[in-house]
């Protein structure tokens, strides 16, 4: 199962998404099935490094950090992943309009997983202050956990909750 997480600038909610979901899966012994990348809708050449808040917070509760590096999401990316993973709407709507139309489906909400009833977006920090990289770190944990334990619970499928496969295939008609 090969994952990508996405924001926009791939330094903040798209690389503590995958340090988390990466871990968690370490823990429920995933970790040789599950393969997490991210990347960003708008994220151009910059390959900067995670945001110094998202490092510092992912630290603190014992995450380890690591040393990716932002990049942009690419044609290839569709093809590559078996579930795409937006942090929000409007970067939703963007890989949407990016996507070839054959792989829409695996586009979804990170928090899908989680059957958030508030629409489940994961808010972007980056012109916040440390307390909205805290929320973002709850936010990927419940996102994670609940993505973890869908796939383990069916780790040979890419299938999707009831609610998810009904929002995809809404979002895919004309």
């Amino acid at each position: 199962m090969k994952l990508l997480m996405v924001c926009m600038g791939n330094v903040c909610r798209s690389p503590m998404a995958q340090v988390v979901t990466l871990h968690m899966a370490e823990q429920a012994g995933l970790a040789r099935d599950i393969l997490v990348d991210s990347a960003g809708t708008h994220t151009g050449a910059s390959r900067e490094t995670p945001d110094p808040r998202a490092k510092m917070v992912l630290a603190a509760r014992g995450y380890p950090v690591g040393t990716s590096r932002a990049r942009q999401v690419i044609e290839r990316d569709f093809d590559r992943h078996d579930l795409i993973l937006a942090m929000d709407q409007a970067n939703l709507n963007e890989l949407r309009r990016l996507c070839p139309a054959e792989y829409a489906h695996k586009l979804h909400l990170f928090l899908e997983f989680a059957q958030r009833a508030d629409g489940g977006e994961v808010p972007d920090p980056y012109y916040g202050n440390i307390e909205g990289f805290e929320r973002v770190l709850d936010l990927c944990e419940a996102g994670a956990h609940a993505l973890i334990d869908h796939l383990w619970r069916a780790p040979s499928s890419a299938s999707l909750p009831a609610h998810a496969i009904a929002a995809g295939a809404e979002s895919s008609q004309p």
